[in-house]
C-alpha cells in the first residue's frame, strides 16, 4: 500500500485578501488608513517569515461509495453523507494535512499575552490563511501528475468537523496520514497540535471537475 508523502518545505502563499476577510475587514465598506494597511501587511510578513510549512499527503482506492458511507482499500469506513456527495464519481481519494509549525504559535502566544496584541491577532489570522494555502499547493502538487493521465483532483475539499463528518474522523487521518512524522499530535479531543494544522478529504475522478 501506497506510503504517505511527506514534503518538509512547502513554500508559503499569502492570501492578502482571505487575511483582511478573517479579520473582519468587508471589501470597499471597511476603512482602513495606509498607516493601518502598511502596520497589517507588515504583520502578515512576519507571519510568512514564522511559518515552517510542512505537509503529508497519500491516495487511497475508493472500494464502495453508497448511502453516505466511504469504504477505502485499507478498510477506512467513512461516515458522511456530504462527503460521499463530493466523491461521487471519483475513483481515490487524496487525504492530506499540513501544519505552519511550533515557532510562529509561540510568537502568537507572546504577542496575545500583552507583547503586541495588534501584532497576534493577525499573525494568527495569517497563520490560519497560511496553512490553508498549502492545501491547495498539495492539491495543485498531485494534480500536476494526475492530469497527465486524463484525471483530476476535486476543487472543494471536506474536512474532519465539518458538517456531518464527525471530528473523530480526525484520528483517522493522523494515522493514515501519520502526522507524527511532520510534529503534528492530537489531544483527546481529537484536534490537532500545533493548532494551525489542518486535515482534508479530496476526491479524484477522471476528466475536468
Amino acid at each position: 500500500m501506497r506510503e504517505p508523502q511527506i514534503f518538509t518545505a512547502i513554500p508559503p502563499t499569502l492570501p492578502e485578501d482571505a487575511v483582511y476577510r478573517r479579520l473582519g475587514r468587508k471589501q470597499d465598506i471597511t476603512a482602513i488608513s495606509r498607516a493601518q494597511k502598511n502596520e497589517i501587511q507588515a504583520y502578515m510578513h512576519d507571519a510568512v517569515s514564522l511559518v515552517q510549512l510542512k505537509g503529508s499527503a497519500r491516495t487511497l482506492t475508493i472500494i464502495a461509495l453508497n448511502d453516505g458511507r466511504i469504504e477505502l482499500e485499507d478498510g477506512t469506513v467513512f461516515e458522511s453523507a456530504a462527503l460521499a456527495k463530493m466523491l461521487d464519481g471519483c475513483q481515490e481519494v487524496l487525504l492530506m494535512a499540513a501544519t505552519a509549525g511550533t515557532a510562529i504559535m509561540q510568537v502568537i502566544a507572546s504577542d496575545i499575552a500583552g507583547a503586541n496584541i495588534t501584532r497576534g491577532v493577525v499573525l494568527d489570522a495569517t497563520a490560519s490563511e497560511v496553512v490553508d494555502a498549502a492545501l491547495t499547493w498539495i492539491m495543485a502538487y498531485f494534480n500536476q501528475a494526475l492530469l497527465r493521465q486524463g484525471r483530476i483532483v476535486t476543487r472543494k475539499r471536506f474536512s474532519a468537523g465539518y458538517g456531518d463528518l464527525a471530528l473523530v474522523n480526525q484520528r483517522t487521518l493522523y494515522q493514515l496520514l501519520k502526522l507524527e512524522r511532520i510534529g503534528i499530535d492530537i489531544n483527546e479531543s481529537c484536534i490537532l497540535i500545533p493548532e494551525k494544522s489542518v486535515s482534508a478529504i479530496a476526491g479524484i475522478r477522471g476528466g475536468y471537475v
